[in-house]
């Protein structure tokens, strides 16, 4: 395999997100990729909520959120001794991971999964979909 400018992990902090965030770094060790992208996306807490908080204050709560939700995956960066960059993006997901991986230039988007038994294991999670739906380069799903 071809290497690739970037690899973008989408991350949200939970235990999933940090197996996918272990997958890429993985990938770099392997010499797969130049750069490693961590990207949080925030919902955008337009509409209502932006009648009574001001923009500053709503920027603000993205950005805390979006740290918090970083901050694991960035660790994990530190102890294997990558250098990772790091984007909180605002709005629908997939549409937003789809515009930095065009931003980018990543060849990859590695983001984790929950594991669902039954029923629901059939079914591809929603964000998933969302985040295959608007990339055009291959999306590794951890689990």
């Amino acid at each position: 395999m071809a290497k690739m400018k970037a690899i973008l992990v989408a991350v949200d902090g939970s235990e999933t997100s940090d197996r996918a965030v272990r997958h890429a770094l993985d990938l770099m060790s392997a010499g797969l990729t130049a750069e490693l992208h961590f990207l949080n996306v925030q919902p955008n807490l337009g509409g209502a909520v932006s009648t009574f908080v001001s923009r500053e204050q709503i920027d603000s709560h993205h950005r805390d959120e979006g740290t918090k939700a970083l901050a694991s995956s960035v660790e994990l960066a530190k102890k294997a001794s990558v250098p990772a960059k790091v984007h909180i993006g605002v709005g629908r997901q997939g549409e937003i991971v789809g515009d930095y991986v065009d931003k980018l230039g990543a060849g990859m988007v590695v983001l984790g999964t929950r594991g669902h038994t039954g029923l629901a294991g059939v079914l591809l999670g929603s964000v998933a979909q969302d985040v295959i739906a608007h990339t055009k380069v291959p999306v590794v799903l951890v689990k």
